[in-house]
Formats: structure tokens, C-alpha cells, sequence
């Protein structure tokens, strides 16, 4: 969603985020969608080496999703993808239960990320939009 907010198209940017899904590697802990959507106003606010300013708008950025986010996983209690999709990403039939079982928590997961899409576009839209604007 970032990128096509952002009229981006880097394969690399999504290699780059292949190991937050699972919460973190298949670990469980943050969701791989919050994380996403945080790498991705990082990479239009933040800095690529010290001589650079930061924009003064990326911890609002950040903290508006988090805020978001707190909404959108607050049914499941808690942030972490162990909370969302209950799967221990390490046990090989557990995972393919998730994928493919009727009694499957991945419609759940599937909603938090597509939820989180649409809350990081709507800052998108509404906030770094802004500040393109601004600067040209």
C-alpha cells in the first residue's frame, strides 16, 4: 500500500521487509504489518546518513499509526502477531493449519493487514502528501 501511495515500485523495499512476517521472523512478536507501515514512513522521513534532516513530521507519522494500529488489534489484545493469528510459526503443522484450515485464525490476520493498509494510506494521503506539497 505504501508504495502505491507513494508511486513507488522497489522490489528490493519488499525483500528488504520479508522477515517481519510471522511477527519478526516466525517469532510472534510485532505484527509484520505495523512494522511495514512504520519502514515505510521511516523511508520518506528519515534521514539515509547523518548529514540529512529528518522530517519533523516522522514521529507524529509513526505514533499515528501506532495509534491506529492500538485500534485496529485492541478485539485481539495486543499488537503481537502470537496475539493475532495464535500460530507458533515454528511448528510446521500449525503453520499449515493456518493456511489451510476451516477453523483458521489467518482471516484474522488478513484483516489487520489489510486494515493497517488502509490506515497507512489514509496517512499517506493525509499527512505526507502535505509535506510533498509544501516542499516543491
Amino acid at each position: 500500500m505504501g508504495q502505491e501511495k507513494l508511486g513507488v515500485n522497489d522490489p528490493d523495499i519488499i525483500k528488504a521487509v520479508g522477515l517481519f512476517g510471522g511477527g519478526i521472523a516466525g517469532t510472534g512478536n510485532v505484527c509484520g504489518a505495523m512494522l511495514g507501515g512504520i519502514a515505510c514512513i521511516s523511508s520518506q522521513c528519515s534521514r539515509g546518513d547523518l548529514s540529512e534532516k529528518e522530517s519533523p513530521k516522522m514521529f507524529k507519522l509513526g505514533h499515528m499509526l501506532d495509534q491506529a494500529f492500538e485500534e485496529i488489534t485492541e478485539e485481539f489484545g495486543g499488537k503481537d502477531c502470537a496475539d493475532i493469528a495464535r500460530v507458533d510459526w515454528r511448528d510446521r503443522d500449525a503453520v499449515k493449519e493456518f493456511y489451510q484450515g476451516s477453523t483458521s485464525r489467518r482471516d484474522y490476520c488478513l484483516q489487520v493487514v489489510g486494515n493497517t493498509a488502509h490506515a497507512l494510506g489514509k496517512i499517506i494521503e493525509d499527512e505526507m502528501t502535505d509535506e510533498t506539497e509544501a516542499d516543491s
